[in-house]
């Protein structure tokens, strides 16, 4: 399939990446728009065809992946719609808080609209993508699935869900990134220098999560596997809970939340 990503910013590049690196399409089958094509000057020189013209990359691809800023879709569905078809076409979009029905109101009648929303993990193949849709039929909904499962994991869920997934999964990134930062010079007080700091925090994080991948279980499960009776895990989780650990996360994520609700489109 030709792939038209409209919007080659963080987002789409990474898209881009991910689904050439996953070996979904070619670069050569992978069309990105964005109005200044200098910011994507790395990604002609692998192969992706770069356009100015949405128009034109619609025109030559089948799914068309919208990566753009909440008030920039109206402009754009309007560029694009002339050049739609609804028997050939399927509209991904993967912008926060404008929903399928906002979007099916401006498209062309009985085009396919799914939402996506991944991370930027997406580049390197490691995102968690939520997906929904009112309108695509199942095949066409398992087609994009299988287009993001090449690039980490997915989840199907009800739109009524797709702002927290927006908060959960793609803010969520720069979540874990902060508390990673705070181990990193943790480690460093410590005594480590930056590099190994960073290198032993990272790696525990990814262990972590795979602890929890591979054996099912819940976060307690394995923290209860680390703590002895009056051992230094539990004097350090101890005291990050009363400095409000977990109360902040929680903030944090529903402070997001409560943003993404009033975005101004």
């Amino acid at each position: 399939m030709n792939i038209a990503i409209l919007g080659g910013g963080n987002l789409g590049a990474a898209i881009a990446q991910g689904i050439v690196k996953a070996n979904v399409a070619p670069a050569k089958q992978v069309f990105i728009t964005r109005r200044h094509l200098a910011k994507l000057d790395e990604l002609s020189a692998r192969g992706f065809n770069i356009t100015t013209d949405n128009r034109e990359a619609v025109k030559a691809s089948s799914v068309i992946i919208i990566c753009v800023q909440p008030k920039q879709v109206s402009e754009l569905i309007q560029e694009i719609k002339s050049s739609l078809d609804p028997k050939t076409h399927v509209l991904v979009s993967t912008v926060t808080g404008v929903s399928i029905d906002e979007i099916a109101a401006q498209a062309p009648a009985n085009i396919s609209i799914i939402r996506a929303m991944p991370n930027t993990a997406v580049a390197i193949g490691a995102s968690m993508t939520c997906l929904c849709s009112t309108n695509a039929t199942a095949k066409q909904l398992a087609d994009i699935q299988f287009v993001f499962n090449a690039l980490g994991e997915t989840l199907v869920i009800e739109e009524r869900l797709m702002k927290a997934a927006t908060v959960l999964a793609a803010s969520g990134i720069a979540f874990f990134m902060r508390y990673l930062r705070a181990a990193t010079q943790g480690g460093i007080q410590l005594g480590f220098d930056a590099e190994e700091a960073q290198l032993i925090a990272r790696q525990t994080a990814k262990g972590a999560a795979m602890l929890l991948q591979q054996h099912h279980s819940h976060p307690e499960v394995e923290i209860d596997k680390v703590t002895t009776p009056e051992g230094c895990t539990i004097a350090g989780l101890n005291e990050m809970e009363h400095q409000g650990l977990s109360s902040a996360l929680i903030k944090g994520i529903v402070a997001s939340f409560e943003k993404i609700n009033n975005i101004k489109k």
